[in-house]
């Protein structure tokens, strides 16, 4: 697995400097910014690539960057190459990674990497810095945004306590695809799901079983798709329903 030392240094191809203000970005954060402030970010931004397993920030490492993703997830969890490391966070579209360096840490607390791939938008730690102090929305956004990855965190450890590994399957899930992904299709294999609940693979093949002669799935290959969203939500635990709330509440 790649440090976070390795992935994508300065002289790499992969990063390219984002143009194009006017247009959605593809991150929700960026995009709920006014004219001014939206275009300032954009303009320190980036835009790389990332592999699968590409390693952004680990526990004690000073963060040099922060990640607005446009396309894929990046998933945190306590420290890498632990059994059972559940992740704590789950980073698409809708967020951002460095939530640190609003606060004034520039110090990592959790092991975060790329997910399964995908585009995201990249920002020294200086520059956003920069911009918190600049942009009057922007430190108003993110210091919300903050605000509800602590909620989530607390709810997080109640479900992983709580509930069935098929309700947080189907949480996941939900979460995963139309709320960060704006797609009923993922490419994920039951290892990374496993891994991600903080579960043994075998616990991952039987609730997706479940929920797929229930209809509500169908996985292929390290493919899945959700073919009944409204069945999903049902079989959910209540957390989805309440980080949800939380999100809409403080983000819109």
């Amino acid at each position: 697995m790649p440090t976070a030392a390795q992935i994508l240094p300065p002289a790499k191809a992969a990063a390219r400097r984002f143009t194009t203000p006017r247009r959605s970005c593809g991150n929700r954060l960026v995009d709920a910014l006014p004219g001014a402030e939206r275009a300032r970010i954009l303009g320190a931004c980036k835009q790389v690539d990332l592999a699968p397993g590409n390693v952004l920030c680990e526990p004690g490492h000073r963060i040099r960057h922060a990640w607005f993703p446009l396309r894929g997830f990046i998933s945190q969890s306590p420290a890498a190459g632990r059994p059972l490391r559940a992740e704590v966070g789950l980073i698409g579209n809708d967020g951002m990674l460095g939530a640190e360096l609003v606060l004034g840490v520039d110090e990592s607390s959790q092991f975060s990497q790329s997910l399964d791939g995908g585009i995201a938008l990249r920002i020294s730690a200086p520059a956003l810095r920069r911009e918190l102090r600049r942009g009057r929305v922007l430190r108003r956004l993110l210091h919300r945004y903050v605000h509800v990855l602590m909620m989530q965190l607390v709810q997080n450890a109640t479900c992983i306590a709580s509930h069935k590994i098929e309700q947080r399957l189907a949480r996941l899930l939900l979460m995963m695809s139309r709320d960060r992904a704006s797609s009923d299709s993922l490419d994920v294999t039951q290892v990374s799901l496993a891994a991600m609940l903080g579960v043994r693979r075998v616990g991952v093949t039987e609730a997706a079983g479940a929920l797929q002669r229930g209809g509500l799935i169908r996985y292929s290959r390290g493919r899945l798709f959700v073919t009944d969203r409204a069945g999903l939500e049902r079989n959910a635990c209540d957390c989805y329903r309440t980080a949800c709330a939380s999100r809409q509440r403080w983000l819109g």
